[in-house]
């Protein structure tokens, strides 16, 4: 039975008889079958019988009582691996009455990649399966890119792609404005740079009082030896590595390595700062607005936002926070095994950890009222933009689809997604087109292809519409025509619920004259002082600002790209090797066989290898 007189204490009572005292996960199902809450417990029949007591809970407790209908159980060895199941089933499945960090996106760091002789410096996201040395994360990638910048004035190491540095011939323009040595023309020896290097790779371990004394040292013998302007461009390195230190803001004397969590609670929202700090130096900060499972209290949040934070994360030695949290020791000790390595929870009370913990606690709390003020006002565009398009009700998901390319070349889709927290940055999408459409410069088959990419994705991953990944709301840039197409598009997939408006330039392709149309109406337009007008001009401008984007990055990989990187076998040492003796790729297209095995490093079977790729009809 699941009526009402069924559901709550006495379903939930029902279960104990078949539980015993082990470790393991719970999940509390409604009569719909919907999951409500995911949880753990050290012993699984102590906390079930918790809940089976028909009073002596809290209101959020007790709603989440009522509705269940049924319970799940999996048991597990120890409490630490019901704390990891628990996290990555409340990830999946997103339970209503679950705390959930809904931005999952990674930080950047920044990398001195070790494959080379002469090593680049470069921003790295993702996966560290490059060969360096890796320094981070930084909160941002305004912030990674704000250090770069400073340090290549610095430090004088390239930046650019191995393609790109093998194929030069003279000093590009960062040599010309002082951040590179120009080691691509041998304006630099290897010694030299790889000083550079660790120089470089000692400030951004912290020792940045050691590197700036030899700075300092080697400016005053360029200066006793006369060397004025080598004693200048030292002490404009100087400079750079003092706006570094400023940049930078807070840089804790006794703290060299700590994430500092600060949480603010507010109305039932929620809000929590993360600043990094690496090496005595503060690498940025973060803020994140988790959902508070409809009414946690703090310590549950801290405790699920840590532990999802840290699911792909690597976690620093020592992590400061601003409330304690459930289980401390279980928190500390799966993320001690997630590290490899000790990892501490302290919630500091003085000192200057307690100062970095109350900065960032500020900084939550500023956060969080400024975010409350514009999800007010983004609800009420989000309930006119209802009115105008004949809506059932606000949409809590929008998707924009624009497409870029110039004359069919570097064809490429984007995504764009907000809602009522506005852009939803993490959830945007970029597509390459694969077919022929982007060739012929075919925008509705450009369109067509990323609506099927897209749609048959959400088929297969959520048929029932169960997750918040389905859109209330499709804009996409044109007239009727267009518009008629995706909706016979998605038509053709089944989804035939998802409203669809075309934003169309309307009369001399004017901003604030721009016609609506939906799939069998007449177009209409808005007021041009319309607010919800305003929204969706911003709304379209994203989309076109992330396509292009988009395009534009692909066509830049394409321009420094070279037929040498798709040889099997052909590494940067080859390369280089080959373009070296042969002056350009296209000269080593029209090498004959004898002229290849002349290069230094390139075997009879390697020059055959390569002569055959560039002769393979």
């Amino acid at each position: 039975m699941t009526d009402t007189a069924r559901n709550g204490h006495e379903v939930i009572g029902g279960y104990l008889r078949h539980l015993d005292g082990s470790p393991g996960v719970y999940r509390m199902l409604n009569a719909a079958s919907e999951v409500l809450y995911v949880g753990k417990a050290r012993n699984l029949k102590a906390r079930v019988s918790n809940y089976a007591r028909p009073s002596g809970h809290s209101a959020r407790i007790a709603r989440m009582i009522h509705e269940t209908a049924s319970m799940m159980f999996l048991s597990t060895r120890t409490e630490v691996e019901a704390l990891l199941l628990e996290q990555n089933l409340i990830k999946q499945l997103k339970p209503r009455y679950n705390v959930l960090m809904r931005d999952d996106k990674s930080f950047p760091n920044i990398l001195i990649a070790k494959h080379h002789v002469f090593p680049q410096i470069k921003k790295h996201r993702g996966a560290k399966k490059e060969k360096g040395s890796y320094y981070g994360p930084f909160a941002s990638a305004g912030a990674v890119n704000r250090t770069l910048n400073q340090l290549q004035k610095v430090f004088l190491l390239r930046n650019c792609s191995d393609a790109m540095f093998e194929s030069r011939t003279r000093p590009c323009l960062q040599f010309q404005i002082k951040r590179c040595a120009a080691p691509c023309v041998g304006r630099v020896r290897e010694a030299e740079y790889a000083a550079l290097v660790s120089d470089a790779e000692r400030f951004l371990q912290g020792k940045s009082t050691s590197v700036q004394a030899d700075l300092a040292k080697a400016m005053a013998e360029a200066s006793e030896a006369m060397e004025f302007e080598r004693a200048a461009a030292l002490r404009d390195r100087i400079k750079a590595l003092t706006a570094v230190q400023t940049a930078q803001g807070i840089n804790p004397r006794g703290v060299a390595e700590a994430d500092v969590v600060a949480l603010h609670l507010e109305h039932g929202q929620a809000c929590v700062q993360v600043f990094f700090i690496r090496a005595n130096q503060s690498w940025g900060n973060r803020d994140f607005y988790p959902r508070t499972g409809s009414g946690a209290e703090a310590p549950e949040i801290l405790e699920a936002f840590l532990t999802q934070f840290y699911d792909d994360k690597d976690p620093p030695r020592l992590i400061l926070l601003s409330h304690p949290v459930e289980n401390p020791d279980l928190v500390a000790e799966a993320l001690s095994a997630r590290a490899g390595r000790k990892v501490e929870l302290a919630v500091p009370l003085r000192g200057e950890k307690a100062e970095l913990v109350e900065n960032a606690a500020r900084n939550a709390r500023e956060s969080l009222a400024l975010r409350m003020a514009e999800t007010s006002t983004q609800a009420k565009l989000l309930a006119g933009l209802a009115e105008a398009f004949d809506l059932d009700g606000p949409p809590q998901r929008i998707e924009v689809y624009d497409n870029a390319h110039i004359q069919g070349s570097d064809p490429v889709g984007g995504m764009i997604v907000a809602g009522p927290e506005g852009f939803l940055k993490s959830q945007y999408r970029k597509f390459n087109i694969r077919s022929e459409a982007g060739a012929n410069s075919d925008d509705f088959g450009m369109m067509r292809e990323v609506l099927m990419r897209r749609f048959d994705r959400l088929l297969k991953e959520d048929p029932d519409r169960q997750g918040d990944t389905w859109p209330d709301l499709l804009l996409i840039d044109g007239g009727a025509g267009q518009v008629s197409a995706v909706a016979g598009i998605l038509a053709e997939m089944g989804v035939e619920d998802v409203p669809v408006v075309g934003v169309a330039k309307g009369i001399d392709r004017d901003a604030g004259k721009e016609e609506f149309h939906r799939p069998g109406e007449r177009p209409f337009a808005l007021q041009r002082n319309d607010p919800v007008l305003y929204f969706v001009q911003r709304l379209r401008d994203e989309a076109h600002r992330w396509a292009n984007g988009a395009h534009r990055a692909k066509r830049a990989k394409a321009v420094s790209a070279t037929p040498l990187d798709d040889i099997p076998g052909v590494g940067a040492a080859r390369k280089r090797a080959l373009l070296a003796h042969f002056g350009s790729a296209k000269a080593v297209s029209r090498a004959a066989l004898p002229d290849l095995m002349a290069v230094d490093g390139i075997s009879e079977a390697m020059a055959e290898t390569v002569y055959n790729y560039f002769h393979r009809d």
